[in-house]
């Protein structure tokens, strides 16, 4: 039976679509800009690699850290759409900052303010999933928004690759054309946020302290010490933090790797959009499939399948390897973070789902912090680009063994 989607349900989706644009350009288009950047300020392609990945380590950090606070907050009656709404903003605005950035450390600052209110913002985006919808729905709603947030941004992400690689036959310079394609971008990003902001109610909350930052700080503590006495609960996190770690850098990494080994651009966006394209059925054929299957055998798979791209990673040199990476990367990076998103919205209470949330957040930035920064160090101190990748085989089999025991649990 086909799912017909709610008002408010498409809203929530929406907003997939809208951040999914600024990831994307996060993806692919920034870090040749910023390597366009670096070219001009004579760094290597060893040291381009390593700040680039520094800048994202610095940025999921700063969430990392204050992700569960703010969760916790937003769990207090109409804190969540407040906090949600700035944090959007603060990501949004940054991004057209990106645009008059002329050096590459300038440009790495911002765009780590950029990346924080990106990340900050889907940590409130996520605990309304059990605001906006039932548990039995909550699979599908979850995978229809990597879904459509994969091929709704191929809209702007596609103008924006018109005017860097095109942009010279109109006349325009690569920085002008970048700072159309950011101010692009964030203009999409608040459009499709508009629908979300005037449909969404917070349904589950904790009634208003007269101290909220230090009632929530309590009531953090109290709901870290219940986590780690609910067994289920603890397992899946520890297996989130390392198999998360595999999928977020393989997003944050995939053109600054493909680039400091000296492959085409234009042919790494192009791989890159076929990616997106890609996920979308494969977003959705996964989110009908946890309707006939067990959604921890799916998430299952889905590390089982990270676990070989990371292996055939260690052995990439060509445009052609790029490809066959981003076909395999396109079909299973939907699946496990949409149905790593329900599954841990079904175990935790409803009324705490942002301070819960928060909580995997630390999880999930600090595995990126750790994964981003393992590349950087290790092509570094090696100068093998390959070896930092390979690394990543051994994250995604540990978080398949804990996410095992975690749904034996279940």
């Amino acid at each position: 039976m086909k799912l017909k989607l709610t008002k408010l349900e498409k809203a929530w989706i929406l907003y997939d679509v809208g951040n999914s644009a600024f990831i994307l350009l996060v993806s692919t288009i920034m870090p040749i800009y910023f390597n366009y950047l670096g070219d001009l300020a004579g760094l290597s392609s060893v040291d381009y690699l390593a700040y680039w990945g520094y800048g994202t380590s610095i940025s999921t950090l700063i969430v990392a850290l204050l992700g569960p606070v703010l969760g916790t907050v937003a769990d207090t009656r109409n804190y969540k759409k407040k906090l949600f709404t700035g944090a959007m903003l603060i990501g949004a605005v940054s991004c057209v900052l990106l645009g008059l950035a002329s050096t590459w450390l300038v440009f790495l600052i911002i765009f780590v303010i950029a990346k924080v209110g990106y990340s900050a913002s889907l940590i409130f985006y996520d605990a309304m999933l059990t605001d906006i919808t039932t548990e039995n729905r909550m699979d599908t709603v979850s995978s229809h928004g990597y879904a459509w947030g994969y091929i709704g941004s191929c809209i702007p992400f596609g103008i924006g690759l018109v005017l860097v690689l095109g942009g010279s036959s109109f006349g325009l310079s690569m920085p002008l054309a970048m700072s159309l394609t950011f101010a692009m971008i964030a203009i999409w990003w608040v459009v499709m946020s508009l629908p979300l902001l005037r449909r969404y109610q917070q349904k589950f909350y904790v009634d208003h302290p007269s101290h909220i930052f230090q009632n929530s700080l309590g009531r953090l503590w109290n709901t870290l010490k219940k986590a780690q006495k609910n067994k289920k609960i603890l397992w899946f996190l520890l297996a989130f933090f390392f198999y998360i770690d595999g999928v977020y850098t393989i997003i944050d990494m995939a053109t600054a790797y493909g680039q400091a080994l000296g492959l085409d651009s234009t042919g790494l966006l192009i791989a890159l959009l076929m990616t997106q394209i890609v996920a979308f059925p494969c977003s959705i054929t996964f989110g009908r499939l946890s309707k006939k299957y067990d959604p921890k055998q799916l998430i299952t798979i889905c590390i089982l399948a990270y676990t070989g791209i990371a292996i055939f990673a260690l052995f990439m040199s060509t445009q052609l390897h790029f490809w066959i990476l981003a076909f395999i990367v396109g079909m299973f990076q939907g699946g496990i973070q949409a149905l790593s998103r329900s599954y841990f919205a079904k175990i935790i209470p409803n009324e705490n789902a942002g301070e819960y949330f928060g909580i995997m957040d630390i999880c999930g930035k600090g595995a990126s912090f750790l994964g981003t920064a393992i590349i950087s160090i290790a092509s570094q101190v090696t100068g093998n680009i390959n070896i930092g990748v390979g690394m990543l085989t051994i994250l995604f089999i540990l978080g398949l063994l804990f996410f095992r025991k975690s749904a034996k649990l279940a």
